[in-house]
């Protein structure tokens, strides 16, 4: 589905893409935090401008081809200090507690973490687990929708599900998913090395 879009894009350097998916990252922190309802959608739309811009830079880095070490590198790093941008920024609002934003945190970095620890072994990367980072934005941009129009309508749900929101909830899993994730990833990691 993205090959039109890359191909389009065939011209622009790959790592561009990634340091643009970066800015909307920040944004999207930056929208989380916020007060006003509607924030959360603008939050949602730059988690979704991240997830596609993510997306097109590395296929436009094989359609060039222009692949490489150093693309890879470049994108990991910024797709970690996305996640700390968007993540920190639902910590710093009003959606969930910063302790379980913090525990969000933690788990979606340990995740990552052992997914390349692997590759740095000398292993294929590791995208295994119950929480990969294509199930953070889709989460990422469906609840906050959700969120909203509960918000809009007025649905008791919506500011108190048992103590938190539904984003509020969403950051709960992420941490529970997320530590998950990096323990299964470590377990397997582990059976592999000889």
């Amino acid at each position: 589905m993205l090959s039109p879009a890359a191909r389009r894009l065939a011209s622009v350097n790959p790592n561009h893409l990634s340091i643009a998916s970066l800015f909307f990252a920040f944004l999207a922190g930056v929208f989380f935090t916020f007060e006003p309802e509607y924030f959360i959608l603008l939050a949602a739309l730059m988690v979704a401008a991240n997830g596609l811009l993510d997306a097109l830079d590395g296929k436009v880095a094989r359609l060039k081809p222009v692949e490489s070490k150093r693309g890879d590198f470049v994108d990991h790093v910024i797709d970690r200090y996305a996640d700390v941008f968007i993540l920190a920024g639902i910590a710093l609002g009003a959606h969930c507690s910063v302790f379980v934003g913090l525990f969000a945190m933690i788990g979606v970095l340990l995740a990552s973490y052992m997914g390349t620890q692997a590759q740095a072994l000398g292993l294929k990367r590791m995208y295994r687990g119950v929480l990969g980072r294509a199930d953070r934005l889709a989460l990422l941009i469906v609840i906050p929708i959700v969120q909203y129009c509960l918000m809009v309508f007025d649905v008791a749900l919506a500011e108190d599900l048992l103590g938190y929101s539904l984003i509020g909830w969403m950051m709960l899993y992420f941490g529970i998913a997320g530590n998950i994730t990096a323990v299964q990833r470590a377990h397997l990691i582990w059976k592999t090395l000889p």
